[in-house]
């Protein structure tokens, strides 16, 4: 067995630093794949359904995401719970329909079943452009969409990666508006332009 030299750092030494891989400018004719979360690369940020609202929160601000993953066993997905669902009106009705405070509410309480997320196929998503996706987008009304993957050798169908619709805005360097339908590639261009 081979021992390692042991050394002493001399004044002066730094840390080195990341150098994220330079990518292309995202455009609106890049492949949709350029825009998504892929999570064989990037560890998916997780809930347990039984967390307080709060404590919800302090993992997305802690993570930097606006998005979790409600899983109870790792790595089965229940559903997704998204910065709205913790501020917006479910917290309200929610409290009101079991009689507590916002305090006792948990992520179960407001979060979206898996079955009711919408997806869109990976291999679908490899032959699209990002305008592809941003219509997609609106036509759904969600500010998220997830991607799966088929069933392959040894699993069944997962989910393969996120696309928000942040991280498109951040990519292309300009905001866009999902909730706004647009029907054609020329009117998200047109939107984006304005």
């Amino acid at each position: 067995m081979a021992r390692l030299t042991p050394f002493r750092f001399p004044p002066g030494t730094c840390i080195a630093q990341a150098q994220p891989p330079q990518r292309p400018a995202v455009t609106l004719q890049s492949p949709g794949v350029t825009v998504m979360t892929d999570l064989t690369e990037v560890r998916a940020a997780t809930t347990t359904p039984d967390e307080t609202l709060r404590a919800a929160r302090q993992t997305m601000i802690h993570q930097g995401v606006r998005l979790l993953f409600v899983v109870q066993d790792m790595p089965c997905v229940e559903g997704l719970v998204t910065a709205t669902d913790l501020e917006g009106e479910r917290p309200l009705v929610a409290a009101q329909r079991r009689g507590v405070t916002y305090d006792e509410l948990v992520v179960a309480d407001v979060m979206t079943p898996l079955a009711e997320f919408d997806a869109v196929d990976y291999d679908d998503l490899k032959r699209c452009s990002v305008a592809d996706v941003i219509a997609t987008l609106k036509a759904v009304g969600r500010r998220h969409l997830l991607v799966a993957e088929k069933a392959g050798a040894g699993h069944g169908p997962w989910i393969r990666g996120i696309i928000s619709h942040t991280q498109i805005e951040r990519q292309l360097g300009q905001p866009i508006d999902v909730l706004d339908l647009a029907s054609s590639f020329s009117e998200i261009r047109a939107s984006l332009a304005a």
